[in-house]
């Protein structure tokens, strides 16, 4: 049996809070002070623990926050129901589920969970679905890129609006249905690989753990690098094409297509973003791979944990320097005009 990826990585961060503490562990208090067979909670000086507790929870806080908003314009504004932007709802949902979920997060870093055996497989299949379905909705923004930019005349046609909705809904399935099936166990008998009670742990068979980090890690990441590489190249021989001024046009030439500046425009954004997933998400994975014996890298696996989930927080700051809707959307909002009749019509673009 392997314990899961995420909860190697959940591990990593408490053991880290475990060096950082000022007290022994005997001096430890019992998250059930009344059993003798309760874990111990894990102690620190109060600034470390209120120092941890504020930059969590507000980075939770700030996450459900700015994705909200990016539900909120997406789903109101009917300009903004575009293919492209469908992708961007469904990634704003999952990452919009990850700053929720860190509130449980928050409750396993004294290393005690009081929510029950249950609640803490059920924590876990909703984790690892939300963060799968994000993982997903990259490869398919990376496919929309892809045909946008190399097959521009086939787009409008290819890429629609219902095919999209399919595919999310599809991908979201997919990782629904494929965590609940490698977790099933822990649903079955919770709490039945916890040593002590208070403790909040899964685990996965070794074949499983190793479906999770090809479905979930490695096949959709060379997909997305394959990808935006050709989509690289295709986009610089566009860039190029656009620059040069040629008078004699032929009539081949003048029947050659050329990408929009609108659609490099929103490739190079998206870019952005896929690219800094990558760099939250590799590094926790390939941490988080090295083996069971988390302890000698607590620190840096404690660090790329906190980077992973960081990730769901820094979409809609990308959105937000990047697309001007996006900030035209938060002032409508923020200043209630959405609320006025009419306003799923405004052209906020």
């Amino acid at each position: 049996m392997t314990m899961s990826i995420r909860q190697k990585g959940d591990k990593a961060l408490q053991l880290l809070l475990i060096e950082m503490m000022s007290t022994t562990s005997e001096e430890a208090e019992l998250c059930f002070p009344q059993l003798n067979s309760s874990c111990r909670t894990i102690m620190r000086p109060h600034s470390v623990s209120m120092l941890i507790y504020f930059t969590l929870s507000s980075i939770s806080v700030l996450t459900v926050v700015l994705n909200l908003l990016v539900i909120i314009s997406i789903s109101h504004f009917k300009k903004l129901h575009t293919p492209t932007n469908l992708l961007l709802l469904s990634l704003a949902v999952s990452d919009f589920f990850v700053g929720l979920l860190m509130v449980f997060q928050i409750i396993l870093i004294d290393g005690c969970w009081f929510l029950g055996d249950l609640m803490c497989a059920v924590y876990f299949i909703f984790d690892h679905i939300f963060t799968s379905a994000s993982i997903g909705t990259m490869v398919l923004i990376s496919i929309d890129r892809y045909v946008a930019v190399c097959y521009p005349l086939l787009y409008p046609t290819k890429v629609t609006q219902n095919r999209v909705k399919v595919c999310v809904s599809v991908c979201w399935m997919i990782c629904a249905f494929f965590h609940c099936l490698l977790l099933k166990d822990n649903i079955k008998h919770p709490g039945r690989y916890n040593t002590c009670l208070g403790e909040c742990v899964v685990i996965k068979d070794y074949y499983a753990g190793i479906a999770d980090v090809l479905c979930s890690f490695i096949g959709p990441v060379t997909v997305i690098v394959i990808l935006y590489v050709r989509l690289f190249v295709v986009a610089v021989s566009q860039a190029r094409a656009m620059r040069s001024h040629i008078k004699d046009v032929t009539l081949q030439g003048s029947v050659r297509v050329t990408v929009k500046k609108s659609e490099l425009k929103a490739a190079r954004t998206l870019g952005v973003v896929v690219v800094i997933f990558l760099m939250c998400v590799c590094p926790y994975f390939c941490v988080t791979l090295k083996g069971d014996d988390a302890v000698v890298s607590a620190s840096s696996a404690a660090f790329v944990m906190c980077l992973f989930y960081v990730n769901s927080c820094l979409n809609p700051l990308i959105y937000a320097f990047f697309y001007r809707w996006f900030r035209n959307c938060i002032r409508v909002i923020v200043t209630l005009q959405i609320l006025k009749p009419g306003s799923r019509e405004a052209n906020i673009l």
